[in-house]
């Protein structure tokens, strides 16, 4: 009797910078791999696979830099034992910035510029998401106190657009609610739709009045401890990080099947043609995904210790020991 196939679940975001990862899963590697993937979206983003992460619901995430370091870095996570972090930082995703739209809801009067947004209410998918240490990068932008902003928990991108909006039931507009918030930030490709008008759609629910680049590349690859306890000779490990180089040539080497692919919805996202080409001549995926650059790391601990995310006075060295689990 043969043993049944492991299977590794991979949790991810589902938008545009994971096309690799579904380029990579349809290749004749992955077909030979001694196990199977099984890939588990996460709209709500970083903070939710964070969670899933430590409830073994996860093996692998793809998600946002920032929200990986906070988790296991960050003041909260201070007061416990390293070891119930439960996931290691492994590889390197993405070498360019992310653009994140800053919105609030079409009709807010009271919110017209960046300006208006100090000492205000900022909606987040979970505390310690991006979209939560990037309202920290915002302020230190700003010139603001690192606490000026109060984060709402809103929950996934929908409930976070009815945060600002108060409209519960798109189908019916006028019948509103207050807002919970008054702004929040989401990748800006992802975001567009709901504040961009179009023939199709003059009047969507959101508008957009700034834009923001994280300090640092946008997105990290984790690894279970519990599952990896040693990912630096990890097999299993090696065998991914070759097939996702694999996906991030094939992303390379047919831009146009990318866009072909982005404008279809089978990836889990849509994104315009034209919205898949403007994304297209900014991104720049790692050519090795295995092993993160300790001055990668180390800028974005700083950053967030300027932000407040991170105890100013947690050692580099400390930081280091918390997030690495394979370095370059």
């Amino acid at each position: 009797m043969t043993s049944e196939m492991p299977t590794i679940r991979i949790g991810y975001v589902p938008e545009h910078y994971l096309t690799p990862l579904h380029l990579a899963l349809r290749s004749p590697t992955a077909e030979s791999l001694p196990f199977k993937l099984s890939l588990v979206p996460f709209p709500s983003g970083t903070g939710h696979m964070i969670t899933s992460l430590r409830e073994h619901e996860i093996d692998i995430g793809i998600g946002l830099t920032e929200g990986w370091v906070a988790g296991l870095a960050g003041k909260q996570q201070m007061n416990k034992d390293p070891a119930l972090g439960g996931y290691k930082v492994v590889g390197h995703w993405v070498d360019t910035p992310l653009r994140w739209a800053i919105v609030t809801g079409r009709n807010r009067q009271d919110v017209t510029s960046v300006s208006d947004l100090k000492d205000s209410r900022v909606g987040v998918s979970r505390l310690g998401s991006g979209s939560h240490v990037m309202s920290f990068v915002l302020a230190q932008q700003q010139g603001w106190a690192p606490n000026s902003l109060t984060p709402v928990i809103c929950g996934p991108f929908g409930s976070l657009r009815t945060g600002v909006t108060g409209i519960t039931d798109a189908a019916q507009p006028a019948q509103t609610s207050s807002p919970s918030a008054e702004f929040f930030m989401w990748e800006h490709f992802t975001t567009k739709p709901f504040f961009h008008p179009t023939d199709v759609n003059p009047n969507p629910p959101l508008k957009n009045i700034g834009e923001i680049y994280t300090p640092w590349p946008s997105w990290m690859v984790v690894a279970s401890t519990a599952v990896f306890p040693d990912p630096e000779r990890d097999e299993t490990l090696k065998k991914l990080f070759q097939l996702w180089d694999e996906g991030i040539k094939a992303f390379n080497a047919d831009p146009a099947h990318v866009v072909k692919l982005l404008g279809t919805g089978e990836l889990g996202c849509t994104y315009a043609e034209d919205d898949a080409k403007e994304w297209l001549k900014d991104v720049r995926f790692a050519s090795s995904t295995r092993g993160v650059d300790k001055k990668v790391v180390e800028g974005v601990v700083d950053v967030l210790k300027v932000a407040g995310v991170i105890d100013p006075g947690l050692q580099n060295s400390e930081a280091f020991e918390r997030v690495f689990g394979i370095e370059k």
